[in-house]
């Protein structure tokens, strides 16, 4: 599972996807404990505020409006829980330029062309914000 903490601008046509299909993944999980990745590692920024569902919610809704902006039509009606309420998500600096370096490598694969219109700085999905630090413990706790 892999929740982007960068903009869903950054992410080709199927890292989009994919992450949609994750994030409602996710979503099931915190909104029906112990079915599916119930303890993966992506799933405790989301477990650690105030209300988880609202949390992912929000998270899908700029996943969401990335989909419109492109003329892809991802059904709100997923969405569990109104998105908005939910404050924003510290993610670090460190944690941010570790995505970027792992979604450099994966369009350098699967789309070069986009790969190279990856800036060197990466924006936080709407639902994050940023904050000095290294690499989230969370991510060095996730499978590989």
């Amino acid at each position: 599972m892999r929740l982007w903490s960068l903009h869903p601008r950054y992410l080709d046509r199927q890292g989009l996807l994919t992450c949609w299909r994750e994030a409602l993944l996710a979503q099931r999980v915190l909104v029906r404990p112990g079915r599916g990745y119930t303890n993966h590692p992506q799933l405790h920024r989301f477990r650690a505020q105030p209300d988880p569902v609202a949390a992912i919610g929000r998270y899908l809704a700029g996943l969401a409006d990335e989909a419109d902006r492109r003329g892809y039509r991802f059904d709100r009606g997923r969405i569990e829980q109104c998105a908005g309420t939910a404050p924003t998500i510290p993610v670090t600096r460190g944690q941010l330029d570790h995505e970027r370096r792992h979604l450099a490598a994966k369009l350098a694969d699967r789309n070069p062309d986009r790969a190279v219109l990856l800036p060197a700085v990466v924006s936080p999905h709407p639902s994050f914000v940023v904050v000095a630090g290294p690499v989230e413990d969370w991510e060095r706790a996730a499978p590989r």
